[in-house]
């Protein structure tokens, strides 16, 4: 384990952080409830031990601990960032036609849309996630991957690529997705280009990341869209707000209500084991330790987040008491 404060060469122990992550990273080490996820085989390779945690401020600053340079692959918590390019790409009203804001209060996987609108219930779940993703703008199939690579490449600060094993697990192993796509084709949510479209959905799940680069990308965020590190515009500050609402109601699955209600603040998991968390103005949060609970976030991670929420008073509700 290391603990280390960057980007402006700070020591270590020179922020309240740094003590608050090396106790937080000792006291659920230990913690080894949970399974790793089996249901795309790749991701069931992955070492259970992994643990990071790490925090990255609006005005920069870095604090790590753990297994922070471990590389692997975000899963999930790209449907945060592909909601926004959809967005920026078709504006919000036209997002909406296609994809709504509800929590299901279902599995992620679940095979459902909403009864009325025939839409999926909203981009945090595979089925509204896969449709953001099929409106993603470009010349063909190469082009919108280098749109999502770049997007990627704005959030993080640097290149990152797709791991070609797991893109090629989950589109083998990928058939409650295609079952998905198929009941949206038939209500006019997606065009007819399905096998294009899921392409591009297992291969945003399988861009390879790591903890750094999962609180950078939360503190972009939280940050108005501009990168606090490469201070790189990584997405139009006007929907900041649609995307941190719909991640503070619909991001932690069926867990959702739970989350908002015990830590307060918008987030994501995915089944890699990776969670990210948006403190608005003030910093992003990324955790990652693949070991699993029933709903497919991190066991280690969500208690993680609920003691900093605490500790440090997160919640966005918190002064609430005050008014």
């Amino acid at each position: 384990m290391s603990l280390m404060a960057n980007s402006q060469d700070q020591e270590i122990g020179s922020s309240p952080f740094s003590e608050v992550l090396k106790d937080l990273h000792s006291q659920y080490k230990s913690l080894q409830e949970g399974t790793v996820a089996k249901y795309i085989p790749e991701l069931a390779k992955v070492n259970p031990n992994l643990f990071s945690i790490c925090i990255a401020t609006t005005d920069g600053q870095i604090y790590e601990v753990g297994d922070y340079q471990q590389l692997f692959t975000i899963q999930s918590i790209s449907k945060v960032f592909v909601y926004g390019q959809a967005l920026e790409d078709h504006g919000r009203d036209y997002v909406l036609t296609r994809v709504g804001v509800e929590p299901t209060g279902e599995a992620f996987n679940a095979i459902i849309l909403d009864e009325q609108s025939k839409r999926p219930y909203n981009p945090m779940v595979n089925a509204g996630a896969i449709a953001t993703t099929s409106l993603i703008k470009g010349n063909g199939a190469t082009e919108r991957l280098n749109r999502l690579l770049e997007m990627y490449r704005r959030y993080i600060g640097r290149d990152v690529f797709v791991d070609i094993s797991v893109f090629t697990s989950e589109r083998s192993t990928g058939h409650r997705n295609r079952a998905t796509a198929h009941l949206m084709l038939n209500f006019g949510m997606i065009d007819q280009n399905i096998e294009e479209a899921l392409d591009l959905y297992f291969q945003q799940c399988s861009v390879m990341v790591n903890c750094r680069d999962l609180a950078v990308m939360a503190a972009t965020l939280a940050n108005k869209g501009v990168n606090p590190i490469s201070k790189e515009k990584a997405v139009d500050s006007c929907y900041i707000k649609d995307i941190l609402s719909v991640m503070y109601t619909c991001g932690m699955y069926n867990f959702a209500g739970e989350w908002a209600y015990k830590i307060g603040i918008p987030a994501k998991s995915g089944v890699c084991g990776g969670i990210i968390a948006v403190v608005p103005g003030q910093m992003g949060i990324g955790v990652f330790s693949p070991l699993l609970d029933a709903r497919g976030n991190s066991l280690r991670g969500v208690k993680v987040c609920e003691e900093l929420s605490q500790r440090l008073g997160l919640h966005l509700f918190e002064c609430a008491g005050n008014w």
